[in-house]
């Protein structure tokens, strides 16, 4: 099914999960490779690409959310989860679409900001937010490289409560965001 049931997630909302994540990843590798480089051609088409990519992410998240809100509503948390694990869940995942949607913001107005046009893959370019603005580049540098590093801890934290779940509680908590294929393919923990 292409939208959420009240047990499952159905394929945009997993398909936007995974899409999003493996781009999320990417960035964030690149980001902190291209950072040390020096000038050359090299680094500048990594920005663009960096840039990009940063700016499909801020398309999904904005769809993502438009779909989790209007169209098709999370399923409810598993009767095997604790209350304090639901709330956690919930905090991390508003934390995440919160970073997910600032960070490339951050970068969007940094480059802003700095005078460096934000092409899309080279077929069109976002308009500048702000006009040039050495101080706010800055600022917004500062808060590009806190926001990474927010994402990064709520990753390990992500990936903490789906190991938890996974091997301590074996409840089947992971088995609602695969794809299909995945989820029938090993055997199913029991509830």
């Amino acid at each position: 099914m292409i939208k959420n049931t009240i047990e499952s997630y159905g394929v945009m909302a997993k398909g936007l999960h995974w899409l999003v994540a493996l781009m999320i990843v990417g960035l964030l590798g690149v980001g902190l490779y291209m950072t040390d480089l020096e000038r050359s051609p090299f680094r500048s088409e990594l920005y663009g690409m960096h840039k990009s990519f940063g700016a499909v992410v801020l398309g999904l998240m904005i769809f993502r959310l438009f779909w989790r809100a209007v169209v098709s509503p999370a399923p409810g948390s598993m009767p095997t989860h604790a209350p304090w694990e639901r709330y956690l869940a919930r905090g991390v995942h508003y934390a995440f679409y919160l970073t997910l949607i600032a960070m490339p913001l951050s970068g969007w107005l940094m480059s802003s900001a700095a005078g460096h046009p934000v092409s899309v893959f080279g077929l069109f370019s976002l308009p500048d937010l702000v006009g040039q603005d050495k101080a706010l580049a800055g600022f917004m540098h500062e808060a590009h490289e806190i926001l990474g590093n927010v994402i990064i801890a709520l990753i390990v934290l992500h990936v903490a409560g789906v190991l938890k779940h996974l091997v301590m509680d074996r409840d089947g908590t992971l088995f609602r965001m695969l794809p299909a294929c995945c989820s029938r393919c090993g055997a199913r923990p029991q509830v």
